[in-house]
C-alpha cells in the first residue's frame, strides 16, 4: 500500500554528471519513485515550462503558457555545481515562480561548505545533501515529498 502511495510521487533530478544522475536515478527508482533525470539546470526549466520567464524566448516549444506546467513535479533534486546554471540558480528560479515555488528543491554537492549549505537552506532549500547520495538519504526525502503538490 505504501508503495502505490510513493509510486505516484515525482521526481525530477538534476546532476550535469551521468554517473551521478543515474545513482540518483537509480535510487529514486528503487525507492518506487517516478524519475525524470536531466542534465542542466537549463533543461530543468524547459521541462517545467519555466524557460520563457527566465529571460530565453526560443522559437521552439513555446507555445506553453508562461507558467503553464509541463510536467508535474512532487520534488526537485539538483546538483549544485553544474556548468551554465549552478544548483543554486536553479533554486533561485524555482522559489521565483508562481507555479514552482511550493515544491521542495533538495541540492546535492560533494563539497561540504557550511557557508554555502547554510545559503541554500535560508534561500529556500529543504535540504542539504553530500554526495555520494546514499539509499539512507532517499529515506530523507519522503517526508519533503508529502509538502510537494499532489494528484
Amino acid at each position: 500500500m505504501g508503495v502505490d502511495e510513493e509510486s505516484r510521487f515525482h521526481v525530477l533530478a538534476v546532476d550535469d554528471s551521468l554517473i551521478d544522475r543515474k545513482l540518483i536515478e537509480t535510487l529514486l527508482q528503487v525507492s518506487s519513485y517516478r524519475v525524470t533525470a536531466v542534465d542542466s539546470g537549463r533543461e530543468a526549466l524547459k521541462l517545467l515550462g519555466l524557460l520563457e520567464e527566465s529571460k530565453e524566448s526560443e522559437d521552439s516549444p513555446a507555445s506553453t503558457a508562461r507558467g503553464h506546467h509541463e510536467i508535474d513535479v512532487n520534488l526537485i533534486i539538483t546538483d549544485y555545481f553544474m556548468p551554465g546554471m549552478t544548483g543554486y540558480d536553479l533554486l533561485r528560479k524555482i522559489k521565483d515562480s508562481e507555479c514552482y515555488k511550493d515544491i521542495p528543491v533538495v541540492i546535492m554537492s560533494s563539497e561540504n561548505v557550511p557557508s554555502r549549505i547554510s545559503r541554500c537552506l535560508e534561500d529556500g532549500a529543504e535540504e542539504f545533501i553530500l554526495k555520494p547520495v546514499q539509499l539512507s538519504d532517499v529515506s530523507k526525502l519522503k517526508p519533503r515529498l508529502s509538502k510537494g503538490s499532489r494528484e
